[in-house]
């Protein structure tokens, strides 16, 4: 076997690198990936610069590989490593670049380790993140970041050398529920009259809502798309990396697996969000909206999600990182991971120093934040 790097997934057949993963999970999908990279979502001008590791068989098969990406800053990772860059700075040495092993711009859990079905998948991993760490030394990079693995492929990094850090996401589970209304039943009644109320009173401002897979949508309602995505950062600070031509690419590619959510008022488009579908799993992704409407937000984002995974048997659904608002609407805190690899071993000491203390205030945490929940006891969730 052997390692080689791609700073571009053009190089690279679809069909080949789409081998390597089961497909349950969109945003290592070629064609989301690839997206990003021919769309110029991942640029220099972003500080991602595609790094690809690329696992190879003795007759030059693609047989594994990592989402890979030589990162200038940390923007767009949503394992907030800031602390860690300015004191590794202080100290004299670069914390940029560094390698990261992830989906831009994309806080969902999922696989970082590909290995095509039929090899050895713990040889082929080990080797994966063994390159990675000798690049690292090799380069002198100050480190390799793997950001959202699942929790087995964390245990593996663990194994190999890497320190685990713990953050917390809002995952909603779908327990066979019926309908909306079965869901509700599992609430008590104080949470489940809040839950109906906010829906109610999206109606009642004589708002609509439509849904759409990414199939069905022509290049004005991309238009659409984008600028209520580019509107969200207008309101708030930062910068917007997605563009037009992006979401129309993977509207096309993966038109089945995109999800828009419209949100109309007096004939007039005010508001979509923008969701992806993997085999079992629904991701909330983007949303913005023109106007101000009564929680609008949480029924674009949050209800009609949870509408579309009881009528289309899917199990979770992921809206995103943050947002402790979440948890009263039945979205349970779950842990999620992170693997970090860094070469200065005094600071590399320190950092684990930190994780050690941070872990059990996050466990603690995590755990405190199911008094949020608005289920009945008997229907709690551990």
């Amino acid at each position: 076997m052997q390692i080689e790097i791609s700073d571009s997934l053009a190089d690279i057949p679809a069909d080949d690198w789409n081998a390597l993963s089961d497909g349950s999970n969109p945003f290592v999908r070629y064609e989301f990936l690839s997206a990003l990279e021919t769309n110029k979502c991942v640029s220099a001008e972003h500080g991602w610069h595609p790094y690809h590791l690329l696992l190879k068989n003795d007759d030059g098969d693609l047989i594994g590989a990592a989402p890979s990406y030589l990162k200038t800053n940390s923007y767009g990772e949503f394992v907030f490593d800031f602390a860690w860059a300015e004191a590794y700075q202080r100290s004299g040495e670069s914390y940029y670049p560094k390698l990261v092993c992830a989906v831009p711009f994309t806080p969902a859990t999922g696989p970082r380790l590909l290995v095509k079905a039929g090899e050895n998948y713990q040889q082929c991993s080990s080797a994966l993140f063994s390159a990675a760490i000798a690049i690292v030394d090799q380069q002198e990079l100050s480190g390799v970041h793997w950001l959202f693995p699942p929790d087995d492929e964390s245990k593996r990094l663990v194994t190999g050398g890497y320190m685990e850090r713990m953050g917390c996401q809002y995952i909603w589970a779908n327990d066979n529920y019926t309908d909306f209304e079965d869901f509700l039943s599992r609430c008590t009644s104080k949470k489940r009259k809040n839950l109906r109320r906010e829906r109610t009173r999206v109606a009642e401002q004589g708002v609509s809502l439509s849904v759409f897979h990414g199939r069905d949508l022509k290049d004005a309602d991309w238009h659409d798309v984008t600028s209520f995505y580019l509107d969200t950062f207008n309101r708030k600070w930062g910068t917007p990396t997605l563009n037009h031509s992006f979401f129309a690419e993977v509207g096309k590619t993966m038109g089945d697996d995109v999800i828009i959510v419209f949100a109309t008022h007096n004939d007039k488009r005010v508001a979509c969000s923008v969701m992806f579908k993997g085999t079992d799993t629904l991701f909330g992704r983007y949303w913005g909206c023109s106007d101000e409407f009564h929680s609008l937000h949480f029924e674009a984002c949050y209800y009609q999600g949870i509408d579309y995974c009881i009528a289309n048997n899917l199990t979770r659904f992921e809206p995103g990182a943050q947002g402790e608002h979440k948890i009263g609407r039945g979205f349970v805190p779950t842990p999620t991971w992170s693997a970090h690899y860094l070469r200065n071993q005094d600071f590399s000491q320190a950092v684990q120093r930190f994780l050690n203390q941070e872990r059990p205030l996050m466990e603690q945490h995590c755990e405190q934040l199911h008094a949020l929940l608005p289920f009945k006891s008997s229907d709690a969730v551990n």
